[in-house]
């Protein structure tokens, strides 16, 4: 089996692919045209595909429909139409897991960095600006017993909660599509309304899969509803957030301030005005940017290929219902 993929991994991933007997296919230079990528995917049975630069849609399939399976470098699949996958019987392996604790951090860094506007006095230092001592200039807030609000307490956002609750004693509400009861049990946390969410949450931290209906979920009318101490977090999708109503309510101190590790578009401009605000902290979607969780998620991406390549079910499946489609 011709496995393609479009990236450079760590070498662990690479190496068990080989030793499984799979032909690799790296290209050497990265940056691809949509029309190189099409073709690489033609002359292949697989994809390791790393980034989300290149839609898996309906005119993907029908170009390239020598595609057997797709293991994804990462846990979200929105770039993927699964229904049209599901239709053609090609299993879409992800990465679950193994980065929770990596992405987690970082969306608990952010928080951080927010309440104390961390990279606003980094670049004063850096600009030679350090000043002379104000009481009163660039306070931020302590997290103390404040109230963190989560969308999707998945595993990621267990690991948020579970961190802002050891360190800061902070009380966890949440607002998925069901309610997750080891979270209620170990966390002590409250299931809420997207509504109750947004009214109550001091920080409110989005780790939910993301899809089309939730484009700009958190716009102009919802920041309104947050209190104006509110810090808004994000490291799951850029969609989530309307950047221009973000930037609005920001500046006018609708809420206190926000961490995106993710943006939209990305990469963000660097002619953004959020990155002129002193109460906001980007991030280049960093989340699994660690050598344990990359080299996780490659061996996974390999496994899931393997399995695959044996006639196994892929371990690491994003629709396991694939598998219970006739042919």
């Amino acid at each position: 089996m011709k496995v393609f993929v479009n990236r450079r991994i760590p070498q662990t991933g690479i190496n068990m692919l080989k030793e499984a007997g799979l032909e690799v296919f790296i290209p050497e230079h990265e940056n691809l045209s949509h029309e190189e990528w099409l073709i690489y995917c033609q002359n292949h049975d697989a994809i390791l595909s790393v980034g989300g630069e290149f839609k898996y849609d309906k005119d993907f399939f029908a170009q390239c429909p020598n595609i057997k399976t797709i293991a994804l470098y990462s846990v979200g699949f929105d770039h993927v139409d699964i229904q049209e996958a599901n239709r053609r019987q090609i299993p879409v392996g992800n990465t679950p897991d193994v980065l929770s604790k990596a992405t987690s951090d970082v969306a608990f860094l952010l928080m951080q960095s927010v309440a104390r506007r961390a990279s606003y006095n980094f670049q004063k230092v850096k600009d030679g600006n350090w000043g002379d001592f104000d009481p009163l200039h660039a306070l931020g807030q302590e997290l103390y017993g404040k109230t963190l609000g989560i969308l999707g307490l998945g595993r990621i956002g267990f690991e948020m909660a579970k961190k802002s609750q050891k360190a800061f004693d902070m009380n966890i509400i949440y607002h998925n599509r069901h309610q997750n009861e080891d979270a209620d049990k170990e966390l002590n946390a409250t299931y809420v309304s997207f509504e109750d969410l947004i009214a109550q949450s001091d920080v409110l931290s989005v780790h939910a899969n993301f899809n089309p209906e939730q484009k700009d979920l958190f716009n102009g009318p919802v920041f309104e509803k947050m209190k104006d101490n509110t810090i808004f977090i994000n490291t799951a999708r850029g969609g989530f957030q309307n950047e221009k109503d973000l930037y609005e309510a920001l500046v006018s101190k609708q809420i206190c301030g926000a961490g995106l590790d993710v943006t939209n578009p990305e990469p963000m401009s660097k002619e953004n005005p959020l990155l002129e605000l002193s109460n906001v902290c980007v991030l280049p979607h960093i989340g699994s940017a660690t050598i344990e969780a990359r080299t996780g998620m490659a061996k996974i991406a390999a496994e899931n290929i393997i399995a695959f390549s044996k006639g196994e079910k892929i371990p690491y499946c994003a629709n396991p219902e694939v598998y219970s489609v006739s042919s």
